[in-house]
Formats: C-alpha cells, sequence, structure tokens
C-alpha cells in the first residue's frame, strides 16, 4: 500500500527494451496507470504478434485505480488497451488525437459502449484522486504526444513520454519549454526519462528537414515512387503528400493502418489544407510519373503492402525498372534482417531503393544526448530514472544525467519497485514481470521465446 510520503513507481513494461511501455504509479493508497503498450515480436516467435505486460499486480488491486492516462497515439503506449480493456475497468484519459485512435479500436473490439474514455486537450490539468497531472507538450512523430508532471502530496515526477524538441514539427505544437522551465523552478523530485537516443551525441533533427529531403529526392524522377515509415507518423505523412504537389504528383495511401492514421488526422484537423489522397482505382491506371504510392511495410512486415509490392503480390499496385522506393524510417533492432529482404526484392526489379543512410528522408523522435541535458538543465530533478529503452540505453541515460546534477540515478528492470521520497529513495522491492502473447485469436500466458502449440489459451480473447 503506497504511502502518503512516497510516490512508489513500478514499471511492468519499458525498461530493459524498447516498447510494451506500461508504468504505475501509488501515492496515498491509490495507483495511477500511465500507458498499456505491446511490443511486436519478429522472426524469433512464428506466430506471435504482440507481448504486453501481464496487468495481474494492477489487476488485483483496481479498486484503488484511479485511472489510465495516455502520453500518445503509438502502439508501443496503447497497443495493449483494447486486449486488456476487461481487465482495466478504470478511466482513460487521452488527448483528442489518441482518443480517436484507442476509441476505434475499443469499437472494433466490441466494448466501446463499456469504457469510460476522458478527452483531455494538451496542456490541461487535472485531478485523479490524491494525483494532480499537467500534461505538458512535447514533440514526438506522432500527433499530440505529451509529458505528465504528476504532482502529490509527497513531491512532484515527471513522467516526460517520447519526446523531442522540434521547432518546426509540421503537424501540432511545439514543445513547451517554459512549462518545463517552470517545473523545475517549483522543483520535481524524479523524472522518468525517455532514453532511445541516450547513446547519440547531438541533438535530433526536425521533421522539416525530412521534409526537405524528401523534396530533394522526389525532384528529377521519372518512374513512380514509394515511400515507406511508421504509418503513424502523420507529419511524414503531411511531407509526403506536400513533397508529392511539389513536384506534380498524387499520393495513394497503401496499408489499413496508414487508412486509420489518416482518418484520425483528418478529424483532429492535421491533414488540412491538403487535396485528398487518390483511391487504389486511380492508382492502378495513374501516369508512373504522376504516382507516390505512401506504404506500410518500413520494418519488412510480410503483410504490410510495400512487401506484397516487393514479391508482386499486391493486385492493384506494382512497382519495375526505373521506379524508386524510399524507406522513411529507422530500422528497429532486429528488422534487418526482413527489410533487407524487401529491398533486395525490389532491387531485383531494377527499382532505386534510398534508406535514411543515402539521403536525409527521416528524423528519429528522440532525444538524443543534447537534447537530454536541455531538459535536465530545465527540470533539474533530484533523481533521474531513465525508461523506455534497452538496458545499455538506460546505462548510458543514467551517466549522462549524473553529469547534469542529479543526486542519484536509479537503473531499473521491468518489475522493480522503486521508492521515491525526500527521504529513503531506493528499489524496494521486485514483482515479477509476467507477459502476455498476442496470436491473433487470443492472448496466451507468455513463458519464454517459444509458445507450445498445446498452450492453454487465456479466457480473455484478443
Amino acid at each position: 500500500m503506497p504511502g502518503a510520503d512516497e510516490v512508489l513507481f513500478l514499471p511492468l513494461g519499458g525498461c530493459s527494451r524498447i516498447g510494451m511501455n506500461m508504468a504505475l504509479y501509488g501515492h496515498a493508497g491509490k495507483w495511477l496507470i500511465v500507458d498499456a503498450g505491446v511490443a511486436f515480436m519478429g522472426d524469433e516467435a512464428p506466430g506471435i504478434n504482440a507481448l504486453m505486460a501481464d496487468p495481474r499486480f494492477i489487476e488485483e488491486r483496481m479498486a484503488d485505480v484511479v485511472g489510465l492516462v495516455v502520453t500518445h497515439a503509438h502502439e508501443d503506449h496503447i497497443g495493449a488497451i483494447h486486449h486488456l480493456w476487461p481487465r482495466l475497468t478504470c478511466p482513460i484519459y487521452a488527448t483528442p488525437f489518441a482518443s480517436h485512435v484507442i476509441r476505434e479500436r475499443l469499437k472494433e473490439k466490441g466494448v466501446m459502449r463499456d469504457v469510460r474514455l476522458r478527452t483531455f486537450e494538451v496542456g490541461a490539468t487535472f485531478d485523479l484522486g490524491p494525483f494532480r497531472v499537467e500534461s505538458i507538450a512535447v514533440t514526438h512523430s506522432i500527433p499530440e504526444p505529451v509529458s505528465l508532471a504528476i504532482r502529490t502530496a509527497a513531491g512532484t515526477v515527471l513522467h516526460t513520454g517520447d519526446w523531442k524538441f522540434d521547432p518546426d514539427p509540421l503537424v501540432g505544437q511545439t514543445a513547451d519549454l517554459a512549462a518545463f522551465r517552470r517545473l523545475g523552478d517549483e522543483g520535481v523530485l524524479a523524472m522518468l526519462c525517455d532514453s532511445t537516443n541516450a547513446d547519440v551525441d547531438g541533438t535530433t533533427g526536425s521533421e522539416a528537414s525530412a521534409r526537405a529531403g524528401l523534396m530533394e529526392a522526389f525532384a528529377g524522377r521519372k518512374g513512380a515512387i514509394a515511400v515507406t515509415g511508421f504509418a503513424s507518423n502523420v507529419a511524414r505523412m503531411r511531407a509526403v503528400a506536400e513533397a508529392a504537389a511539389a513536384n506534380g504528383r498524387k499520393v495513394v495511401l497503401a496499408g489499413r493502418s496508414l487508412l486509420r492514421m489518416e482518418k484520425a488526422a483528418r478529424s483532429c484537423g492535421y491533414l488540412d489544407g491538403l487535396p485528398g489522397f487518390i483511391g487504389m482505382d486511380e492508382a492502378s491506371w495513374a501516369d508512373r510519373r504522376s504516382l507516390v504510392m505512401l506504404c506500410t511495410g518500413s520494418q519488412g512486415e510480410e503483410r504490410a503492402a510495400l512487401s506484397r509490392i516487393a514479391r508482386d503480390g499486391h493486385r492493384e499496385l506494382w512497382l519495375e525498372r526505373g521506379d524508386t522506393a524510399i524507406f522513411s524510417a529507422r530500422a528497429i533492432p532486429g528488422n534487418e534482417e526482413s527489410i533487407g529482404a524487401v529491398q533486395n526484392h525490389l532491387r531485383a526489379r531494377g527499382v532505386e531503393v534510398l534508406t535514411p543512410a543515402d539521403a536525409p528522408v527521416h528524423v528519429s523522435g528522440h532525444p538524443k544526448r543534447d537534447d537530454l541535458r536541455l531538459m535536465y538543465e530545465l527540470v533539474r530533478p533530484r533523481f533521474a530514472v531513465p525508461v523506455h529503452g534497452t538496458m545499455e540505453h538506460l546505462e548510458a541515460h543514467a551517466r549522462l544525467a549524473r553529469t547534469c546534477g542529479v543526486e542519484r540515478a536509479l537503473v531499473l528492470e521491468d518489475g522493480d519497485l522503486v521508492r521515491l521520497a525526500a527521504e529513503g529513495t531506493a528499489v524496494v522491492g521486485h514483482v515479477e514481470p509476467r507477459r502476455l502473447a498476442d496470436d491473433g485469436r487470443a492472448l496466451l500466458q507468455w513463458r519464454g521465446s517459444v509458445v507450445p502449440e498445446d498452450e492453454r489459451h487465456l479466457a480473455l480473447a484478443a
């Protein structure tokens, strides 16, 4: 039972590997959940779509849970909500864009009517039991990301979520540096901060530079152009549309997740002023010199649009000699082989392949070391708790945090329970971080790298 003189922090996911983010905060007998995401699986787990944290620990304490607050709409932060909802019966709080994405998933699952989904605007402050939560605008590779300043009687903790400082994000607000500085002036007990690029020197580039790179890459191309990136990057979707218009081309969206994100983006006004995308029928007979295909499949996913196009398995779209395929995304570690296979199929067809190593067509959504230094300069937390990364990322972040003047930097693994307080800050326990696996039909209890075929399915349907 969390006391009134402390804030307990328990990462069920998000420490030790990238993805599967789910954090618990406890104070004065109550619990607050931040995010509930998935981690996608590759060839190491055939038949498994994604892993997520088993919510058993917090499910047993649902009577004391005041809510689940979402930092942004990426799958590694919201992708488990529709799977876990029957076990997480608390209110859900999210910004308009994230609310739209979550609502559509819950509708597909058939449980939206039972969910208390509360929408808050970026910058809003609201009370959840003993927690006063202030949302602070940041920038990332999706609309409306927020950091959460969680104020309690025991002190304020800052949960940054995923972020960077982008002066020209193309969609949405810039990061609210004044709010972070004000928070630092008030005093911050601890900062739980993104570690994805903590081992990379410099600052993270702007989405505007990726748009400029795409403009340059489109110029002078004679054949069709295919661009693939993360479907949720609405700024990149807008950049592709603008680069296409500047070069007399029209864009077709290829991939279900892109169509979902376009719907959410248009409902929130993030694609205002752009011409509509063309349909598949028009794209299938369009002049090759006027066509841009914005495709899913930047990570080499076998069923994604670009993979099917590369293998000549798409019914309406194709690429041929003289065409260009642009990978406007980084390779997530572990996906290199799958991505390479798609690129090899494209090259065998005579398609020119451009990657971020060849042209400036991608920027990260996470802070590099100089960005982290600026965040510490603004917030000045007493304690640092690196999150969102592998152990290598977390340790690199902790070393940097110590040079920024924090009293202590704690490196945690999933399941470590840390007490944050004016006195006695320390790791005080450990909860076994169980996992659930989605195989497309139901959720399985995950027991390692291989799930036996006769593993009994849980009652909770996927």
